[in-house]
């Protein structure tokens, strides 16, 4: 798939990960990019081929307007999600359930509305951000990361269900990087615009996962290991 003449859709193209998508896709020669928000007057749009939308991932009625609005989408991004932090045995399930239906019930909508648009348009792809905690969790990230985990896998259901329209299907999956989600963590964080770069560098190739990071590659090389490694405490601690 070439990115020079597609008309791609991102959510959560307001900032970080998603604003740099939308910038990355501009130099590519994107034909057209709708840019979507849950508050699409605040995005800063300064090229004629960007058009904003408003899409917010829990209004299933916005999903499907956006669709209608967007017949001609070759290639759908989901970016957009959040990280309420919530710890899976002691905060409410109300806020754990937050994330799993903003990443996994949300995503999925978004790419059920798009799949026929994608399919009459010759197929395109779906880029789904994901996380190295698809693969583990931390302490702090209980709720993210079992949200990510349910987001990976429905990654590779889809990309099975999908195969037959001809839609390639990405995963991306990277450790942090310098966004208002991450803000105040102390953790090593890569550029936001890397993780476009990377993931439209294998959309080009058809490559069905993206590896951004090198935490990324380590956590998939070592899963085939004894998990200890990532879960036992030193002694005393």
């Amino acid at each position: 798939m070439d990115i020079a003449g597609s008309i791609a859709l991102i959510t959560g193209a307001n900032r970080g990960i998603g604003r740099h998508f939308v910038d990355q896709l501009l130099v590519r020669g994107a034909a057209k990019v709708y840019a979507t928000a849950r508050r699409p007057e605040l995005l800063d749009i300064s090229d004629s081929r960007v058009t904003p939308l408003y899409l917010d991932l829990l209004d299933e009625k916005s999903i499907v307007n956006a669709a209608a609005a967007a017949q001609d989408v070759t290639l759908l991004i989901n970016n957009a999600g959040i990280a309420t932090g919530a710890n899976l045995v002691t905060d409410d399930l109300d806020t754990i359930r937050q994330d799993l239906e903003t990443h996994l019930f949300g995503t999925l909508r978004v790419i059920r509305a798009f799949a026929p648009v994608l399919a009459a348009n010759g197929g395109g792809a779906v880029v789904n951000i994901l996380s190295v905690l698809s693969w583990i969790a931390t302490e702090g990230t209980g709720a993210y990361s079992v949200a990510k985990a349910a987001e990976w896998n429905m990654t590779n259901s889809v990309r099975l269900e999908l195969s037959d329209q001809q839609t390639l299907v990405q995963g991306v999956h990277l450790a942090a990087a310098d966004t208002d989600m991450m803000e105040g963590r102390d953790a090593p964080k890569i550029a936001p615009a890397d993780v476009a770069r990377a993931s439209l560098d294998g959309v080009q190739a058809r490559a069905i996962e993206v590896l951004v990071d090198d935490p990324s590659r380590f956590v998939k090389a070592a899963l085939s290991g004894d998990p200890a490694q990532f879960y036992s405490r030193p002694s005393g601690s």
